[in-house]
């Protein structure tokens, strides 16, 4: 299977996944979730950043999992184009809570932003069941345990 062509910029605005959530193991996750060739930007931030900006442009007060900002949704789009924020301080206590290993749980948020991404959506019950098994076998071809196992 041929990739896509992926421009990547990853930003550890919170260092703290820095180590632990490497550029390589990025990239290899967003290839695996990629129709398309795409411009991302991954960006790591803490609460306080990502209550910001979701506050912002949400309009929801809070600091989020993972937030996609994307500029080409429309399926036409030669290149997907798309910043993708994942909040450190809820991707570890998810994580925590969920007993999933960081690094799971992490892969899972950045292949969910990247779905949405690429116009991928989980409005409806239909669009959650479609996006939500596009997820889960991303993640079985990458390694990973279904996200979605504890509520089946």
């Amino acid at each position: 299977m041929q990739k896509n062509k992926l421009t990547l910029s990853v930003q550890y605005a919170d260092p703290r996944l820095k180590e632990s959530v490497p550029r390589p193991q990025i990239r290899r996750w967003i290839q695996a979730a990629l129709f398309a060739p795409a411009e991302l930007t991954i960006r790591f931030v803490d609460a306080e950043e990502g209550r910001t900006l979701n506050r912002e442009y949400r309009e929801k007060d809070y600091a989020t999992n993972v937030l996609t900002f994307a500029y080409t949704e429309d399926e036409d789009a030669e290149v997907t184009q798309a910043d993708i924020i994942l909040c450190t301080d809820v991707l570890e206590k998810e994580a925590k809570e969920q007993k999933k290993p960081l690094l799971d749980h992490a892969a899972h948020l950045i292949v969910h932003g990247v779905l949405h991404a690429q116009g991928y959506d989980h409005e409806d019950e239909e669009e959650a069941t479609e996006m939500e098994t596009l997820e889960t076998e991303i993640l079985a071809g990458l390694g990973f345990a279904d996200p979605y196992a504890d509520r089946r």
